[in-house]
């Protein structure tokens, strides 16, 4: 097989990955119903208990079906907030009961109007519940953006230019959710302070490196260990103090000065009554990729360490690090996890279509190489691709159709170079996100080739 031959058993272990990590199956294995006995994660329910059910992030659509397809009549009302366009492609073929569910979507990965107002009524159906209530809490990746109201003194405008800076600068999503925190009022646990429900139980689709419960959706139902110094320290350590609104930055300021309340502490008594589980995450969605990997005679070799930093320079290190290798079978390695981007330019793409050009480069010639990058949400960056392939050909079947690869790297305009090269890798919205999934395929080395089969290891 040559690399021409690898792109639909490469996005073979892609679909692979997404199925076991689909929002909608996850959530519906985490319940078990008889009669009107519900568990929850094998927590009981009291059966006369109402449930308040809000489901929040790119999987909540699929996560309240889920939901739905076992609570039935438990459920008295729902919310849920998602990404444009994926409570549409969850529900194409039907639609959630209307008299128990409100849907909203918006804004993503910036926030909006809609952002603001779909916060302030998940505040209020939360302030709604009553101590024999249960709320439920169904939390997938991109959380923060769907749900972005300012905190009392604030504005839209200045979490918005927060935000926008905080992307652009290639921050991480920790030190992203880490400034956040402390200027957003559903997160860092404020969610939970805000609920009059004596239970709150919070099933977690995880898009984080390390699983951080206090990271997720920026953290809505855990106590919050960052402090508004944390955040001035990231502004400070990215420089970003000139670019950052003036109104945002004061706020964190006057926190750190101890003129606004601290989020929500350890030890405050409303997490007493959170219990969390986490349904999934990369490494669920990474287990399937290999096992379908195994499936198509490959030798597959999981990164020792969770892929993160610059884009660019990731998609360089794997492809480099393909080319050193000589192996006697054909491998796949599999990574996973959440690059960034420093925003250089004026073009359209996302982190993995430019870990992908980036890697296309070094690449350029071989015969026996093709890798594989895509968001497992379906939406990379302000894109409708995942991600995209590329192999030893894809410079010249540029070049063939008038597309500069350096001048699109330089632009961060990896999108328009994918669309006209062919490489863009489309699914989308699927009803999940656990970050990104990388897979790098290497024929065997003719040299090496009879050489006896080692066995599949779990890392590299």
């Amino acid at each position: 097989m040559s690399a021409d031959d690898v792109r639909a058993p490469l996005e073979s272990l892609l679909s692979a990955a997404l199925r076991a990590v689909e929002g909608e199956r996850l959530t519906r294995a985490a319940l078990s119903r008889s009669g009107d006995r519900l568990e929850i994660a094998g927590r009981p329910v009291p059966a006369r208990a109402r449930l308040v059910v809000a489901a929040i992030g790119k999987a909540a659509a699929a996560m309240a079906t889920g939901f739905e397809q076992v609570a039935g009549a438990r459920i008295d009302r729902g919310l849920v907030v998602t990404k444009d366009g994926h409570a549409q492609a969850t529900w194409a073929a039907g639609s959630l009961p209307a008299t128990r569910w409100t849907v909203r979507e918006s804004g993503h990965p910036v926030p909006d109007a809609r952002s603001e107002a779909a916060a302030r009524e998940l505040l209020s159906l939360a302030a709604s519940t009553h101590p024999e209530d249960t709320l439920v809490v169904l939390l997938s990746g991109g959380a923060s953006a769907l749900l972005g109201c300012p905190l009392p003194g604030l504005a839209l405008q200045d979490l918005i230019g927060a935000t926008r800076v905080l992307l652009a600068s290639g921050a991480a999503i920790d030190e992203v959710n880490t400034v956040r925190k402390h200027l957003a009022d559903v997160a860092g646990g404020r969610l939970a302070r805000a609920a009059g429900a004596g239970r709150i139980e919070v099933l977690i689709v995880s898009d984080v490196p390390g699983d951080r419960l206090d990271v997720i959706g920026s953290g809505p139902c855990v106590p919050d260990s960052t402090r508004y110094a944390d955040a001035l320290e990231i502004l400070a350590r990215r420089g970003l103090r000139g670019r950052f609104p003036a109104r945002a930055f004061a706020a964190l300021e006057a926190g750190a000065a101890g003129r606004r309340p601290e989020s929500p502490k350890p030890g405050e008594p409303a997490f007493e009554r959170v219990r969390t589980s986490v349904l999934a995450s990369n490494a669920t969605a990474l287990s399937a990729a290999r096992e379908e990997a195994i499936r198509h005679g490959w030798l597959p070799l999981l990164l020792p360490a969770t892929l993160r930093g610059e884009a660019r320079e990731v998609g360089r290190r794997l492809a480099a690090l393909a080319l050193a290798l000589r192996p006697a079978v054909p491998v796949v390695l599999l990574g996973g996890g959440e690059t960034t981007v420093t925003v250089r330019g004026a073009g359209r793409g996302g982190r993995n279509q430019e870990l992908a050009l980036a890697a296309a480069c070094v690449l350029d010639g071989t015969e026996r190489i093709a890798l594989l990058a895509a968001g497992t949400d379906g939406s990379d960056g302000p894109t409708d691709a995942a991600g995209a392939f590329v192999d030893g050909g894809t410079w010249a079947r540029a070049r063939a159709r008038g597309l500069d690869a350096d001048q699109a790297l330089a632009e961060n305009d990896a999108y328009p170079f994918f669309a006209g090269e062919g490489g863009l890798i489309r699914t989308g919205p699927t009803g999940t996100n656990v970050m990104d999934l990388v897979a790098v395929w290497i024929a065997s080395a003719p040299e090496v080739s009879n050489h006896p089969v080692p066995k599949p290891s779990e890392s590299v």
